[in-house]
């Protein structure tokens, strides 16, 4: 057995410290919830009749409670490419749950915002905070006590972090989470970059855009370059969360069909009146929260974790911080190169190894813990595994021995850089992270004066005015999430990365969100304390000299510490109300800081 990696032993027990006393009030509450929690034989001949008076041909077995009833919640929509998929998965579930003698129903529906229909819109202002709706609406779908299990049904940003906050809040319960799979690949990423950064400079018009953008984004699956959407699958994979290789098989296959397939019969069989209980809140350890955090880093993936895997993980009573995520990234190397960070998208990654290849070589690495407690298996060895359909017959193979494309995976001992590529930079401006996985070595330090914005929107017009065509720190403030609800800032990528291109020193600093396609522009993002909870970035002035370093994880303003304290902070832009807006105020108002995971609804929950 390999010895796990000092750095990984060292970071795993700092979370089990700091989260001693939050884990174990949340395994008494799971245990509470198991024994004297509502669930069917508790409920009220009303309350149950209720619950199963539509439930047609299944109506005998959940009223006998003898069988596992299984609660569906379901992310689904048509308009979200990744989500439409599941339209048809409760009526497959339901026909799956039946061949091993149980039963289901779709506990619940949760919202499936878009980032990508959103990106540089009002709406965006919604995006973060989806999360905690989504959370809500499970826990909401969770709560009527029918249900023996749960099989989640989201892939993308906010969706599965939000149903997982809200399982774990029921983590008695058995979950397993079920992907639909990518979008087959379509217009190569590098020239879709090149069309956006034309389109920036005036170079092309927008039908010449649409017709590039049209051609990437095609069909029903999720995007895929290597986000929030698909990192978000891979970290479900390193905790055992989905059935192994479930994450990036092309929806509309007979092998999605049989893999989903495979998911409810493994939900049957881990439920509480069985000899293999796997409850979510098990499952859901400091070990599987530190894997999710080696995988992360390893593949190059979305700088959103960095709020949304804290935030998991305090729903599970384990606390984790950038520091954590700062010594692990020293210590795990990058072995990937997806787009944004390489050529090839998911499904060129998929071919080349994918995930379980990944898996393996961490594992024999030494940077997995392998003695979780997963969904499938004895240990997460036996996730890393691929399934192949033989005629009609489903089996789980190990992973290939070596990668089949050294330019896109690549074993522990002969990686692309020798770090995660996630920094945590902090100086007198306070706590951020940096994504240097997609910035070339020599552009990880950068000293330049500021250009200070309160709204994206302005730092765009400043751009085609040609006000920054030089060396330029771009600052772009009250954009944190008790300003507008922490949109992110994507839509900034091409016309920095085209200042980038002309030979200048460019960064960004922010208290706002880049997207999980984050790219070539150095960048300091959900900087902590945000403008309106009094962050020095709000005393920020154009002309300021700013620092920003990777390599010294720095991030200054070069002023003097008694002038910054003497000025006064840059006016609160006021919130205009429209798309909704206005309704998610006292979200804005209750959330926390973006390194505990920026969350009103944990702040107010008090996890």
């Amino acid at each position: 057995m390999t010895e796990l990696h000092p750095e990984v032993a060292a970071v795993t027990a700092r979370v089990v410290e700091r989260s001693r006393g939050s884990r174990r009030a949340y395994l008494d509450l799971i245990a509470r919830e198991r024994e004297s929690g509502v669930h069917r034989p508790s409920l009220a001949c009303g309350n149950l009749a209720h619950g199963f008076a539509a439930a047609g041909e299944d109506k005998p077995a959940i009223r006998a409670g003898k069988t596992m009833n299984i609660g569906i919640v379901t992310a689904y929509n048509d308009m979200l490419s990744a989500h439409q998929p599941y339209g048809r998965y409760p009526d497959q579930i339901k026909l799956f749950a039946r061949e091993r003698g149980a039963t289901a129903q779709v506990a619940g529906g949760t919202p499936a915002m878009c980032d990508g229909v959103t990106q540089g819109q009002r709406g965006m202002e919604l995006s973060l905070f989806s999360r905690d709706t989504i959370a809500l609406s499970t826990a909401v779908g969770l709560s009527h006590g029918m249900f023996d299990g749960a099989a989640l049904l989201g892939i993308c940003d906010k969706i599965v972090p939000g149903l997982l906050i809200g399982a774990l809040r029921f983590g008695h319960l058995p979950t397993i989470l079920i992907p639909a799979g990518p979008m087959p690949s379509g217009l190569a990423n590098k020239e879709k970059q090149r069309i956006r950064q034309l389109y920036a400079e005036g170079k092309v018009g927008r039908e010449e855009l649409l017709e590039s953008e049209s051609a990437s984004y095609h069909g029903a699956g999720t995007c895929t370059f290597y986000g929030t959407a698909n990192s978000n699958q891979m970290m479900m994979d390193m905790m055992g969360l989905h059935m192994p290789g479930a994450s990036f098989i092309n929806p509309g296959t007979k092998l999605r069909q049989a893999v989903t397939r495979a998911a409810i019969h493994r939900l049957t069989e881990i439920g509480a009146a069985g000899n293999d209980y796997r409850p979510l809140g098990l499952c859901v350890d400091e070990k599987a929260v530190v894997n999710a955090a080696v995988g992360l880093l390893a593949t190059g993936g979305s700088t959103n974790h960095a709020i949304h895997l804290p935030a998991i993980a305090r729903a599970a009573g384990i606390l984790i911080d950038w520091e954590d995520l700062d010594r692990l990234s020293a210590a795990v190397p990058l072995i990937c190169r997806v787009y944004p960070n390489g050529a090839g998208d998911v499904n060129h990654f998929h071919a080349a190894g994918g995930i379980s290849f990944v898996m393996a070589a961490l594992l024999d690495a030494g940077l997995l813990h392998d003695d979780i407690l997963t969904v499938a298996g004895s240990s997460l060895r036996d996730h890393a595994r691929d399934p192949k359909l033989h005629g009609d017959d489903l089996a789980f193979e190990d992973a290939v021995p070596e990668s089949l494309d050294d330019g896109m995976i690549r074993r522990p001992d002969n990686p692309f850089q020798p770090d995660g590529g996630m920094r945590l930079v902090k100086g007198n401006l306070g706590r951020a992270t940096f994504k240097t996985s997609a910035v070339e070595e020599h552009r990880r330090t950068i000293e330049a004066p500021a250009r200070v914005f309160s709204d994206q929107d302005d730092v765009l017009k400043a751009f085609k005015a040609g006000e920054l065509e030089r060396d330029v720190v771009v600052v772009v403030r009250f954009q944190g999430p008790q300003a507008n609800g922490m949109p992110e800032l994507h839509k900034l990528t091409p016309p920095l990365g085209v200042l980038q291109d002309r030979g200048h020193k460019v960064a960004l600093v922010t208290d706002g969100r880049m997207s999980g396609a984050s790219g070539k522009v150095p960048a300091a993002i959900h900087l902590t304390p945000e403008a309106l909870g009094g962050g020095v970035i709000g005393r920020i002035r154009d002309g300021d000299v700013v620092r920003l370093s990777a390599a010294e994880g720095l991030l200054e303003v070069m002023v003097d510490d008694a002038e910054l304290a003497a000025r006064e902070p840059a006016p609160t832009p006021t919130p205009q109300p429209g798309t909704g807006r206005e309704l998610f105020a006292f979200m804005r108002h209750g959330a926390d800081a973006a390194e505990r995971g920026a969350s009103a609804l944990l702040a107010a929950a008090g996890l």
